[in-house]
């Protein structure tokens, strides 16, 4: 062959190529397009709620992790040392699960990384409630925070791949308020079922629920847009129709000519997207638990004794559903970025005003709307923003990355905190962490893209 062929042989196959990529590209964006515009059928009810039930039972797992742990403690079953370690396995199993989950997610397909997740956290917590030492239990609870960590990456994404593009705020909020009532839910358990027949009744009644809501998501289909971004558009087609049943929105021809299948919001670069997606979830993460768990403690060495009343501390608590009712509400009204960069503001402004109050009654308000904006975050940036930053591809990778990295800075704070209570005083807690809200603000509001109305490719 002359290099004259050679070079005609050569365009034509890189003709070729070119053309099979455009083809695919349109029925990836084809698939995409019927998904953004299709409406709320029972199927995706269904999807909507199976999901909301295993959040909530991730939610209420995690809590009840410190209720265990004193338990095990007042009955002289397990050391302050071995706590330490029961807690630390907890929140490693949370970090590598979130980073496992996102890999597992966009490798083998949503579907198996969202049931194995649930068959880990509910078999684990299952076999816990046996285990004969406080060993064997860390190890348990280590197992039990893989999924625990999956549930949270896998679960709210699902629902932002599944929901229509004008609801898709909406729904995934809604998640976030029935997996936070997880915290009251968890409280009220540990307060009944602990002091009349100690935790392993409660590790049982969890598995056996998880494995009953993991029996109901066996037949769960999986993501379309994942499945048409892998090449199987069949099988996409066929979940799209069945989605389709209620009718769809018109075709908005300037939407679809700004949507590309591998491009991240905006047309962001995937640097930018996952700086805005690990500073965002891991200050809302880092404020929330800075706020609820050293806040109390440091206001009590002032003379508010907050643990001394459930009223009190009930009351403090509403501002956590209310929140997310909140975000729910807005997040899909006035967008995103109108709604998170005004809730680190007010998070930031109210944390200050938490630390210096010196009455019951100042406290009480204050707190109620502190949690109240922290619950706004948790609804609109983990559970809506941060998904929608990225590409279908690399989706489930970055927000497991974003989680992790959140996660690790939970683990930490407890020795950051504590050593800013000694030599630096309560102030400068209070200070940090305002400046911390106030910075996730900048950041989203300067490099964050708004994602409301946008197509998640």
């Amino acid at each position: 062959m002359t290099a004259a062929e050679q070079q005609i042989s050569h365009d034509s196959a890189m003709n070729t190529n070119q053309t099979r990529t455009a083809e695919n590209h349109a029925q990836v964006e084809e698939i995409v397009s019927r998904m953004d515009r299709a409406h709320e059928t029972p199927m995706f009810h269904r999807i909507v709620a199976l999901v909301a039930a295993g959040m909530l039972m991730d939610s209420i797992d995690v809590y009840i992790g410190s209720a265990v742990a004193s338990s095990a403690l007042s009955t002289h079953w397990s050391t302050v040392a071995q706590n330490s370690t029961f807690m630390s396995a907890g929140f490693l199993g949370l970090l590598v699960g979130s980073l496992l989950a996102g890999f597992v997610g966009d490798l083998k397909g949503r579907r198996v990384a969202y049931q194995i997740n649930l068959l880990l956290f509910g078999g684990f917590t299952f076999l816990g409630a046996f285990a004969p030492n406080m060993a064997i239990l860390s190890l348990c609870r280590l197992g039990a925070g893989l999924g625990l960590g999956a549930e949270i990456v896998t679960g709210f994404a699902m629902v932002n791949e599944f929901a229509p593009m004008n609801r898709r705020g909406h729904w995934c909020a809604i998640v976030s308020l029935v997996a936070n009532c997880g915290v009251p839910v968890a409280m009220l358990l540990c307060a009944f079922i602990i002091p009349r027949w100690s935790w392993r009744p409660l590790f049982v009644g969890i598995g056996l629920v998880a494995a009953v809501i993991w029996w109901l998501r066996r037949d769960i289909p999986e993501s379309p847009r994942w499945l048409a971004v892998h090449g199987r558009y069949d099988e996409a087609d066929a979940i799209v129709k069945q989605l389709e049943a209620n009718g769809s929105d018109p075709l908005d021809e300037s939407a679809k000519s700004a949507n590309a299948s591998t491009r991240n919001a905006g047309g962001r670069s995937l640097g930018i997207c996952l700086l805005v997606a690990i500073v965002a979830v891991s200050a809302t993460n880092v404020c929330s638990y800075a706020f609820t768990s050293w806040v109390p403690t440091i206001l009590v060495k002032r003379g508010i004794n907050l643990s001394s009343s459930l009223t009190t501390s009930t009351m403090m608590m509403l501002g956590a559903p209310v929140g997310c009712l909140i975000g729910s509400l807005l997040i899909d009204r006035i967008g995103r970025k109108r709604t998170i960069v005004p809730a680190f503001l007010f998070t930031g402004v109210f944390g200050m005003m938490y630390a210096y109050q010196t009455s019951t009654v100042g406290a009480i308000i204050v707190g109620f709307l502190l949690m109240m904006c922290l619950y706004v975050l948790m609804a609109s940036v983990v559970a809506v923003y941060a998904p929608e930053l990225f590409a279908t591809k690399v989706r489930f990778r970055c927000v497991g990355v974003a989680n992790a990295i959140a996660k690790l800075l939970n683990v930490l704070m407890p020795m950051v905190v504590g050593w800013m209570l000694m030599n630096l005083g309560a102030t400068s807690i209070f200070v940090s962490i305002s400046v911390i809200a106030i910075a996730s603000m900048l950041i989203v509001g300067i490099f964050g893209v708004e994602t409301a109305r946008r197509s998640v490719n």
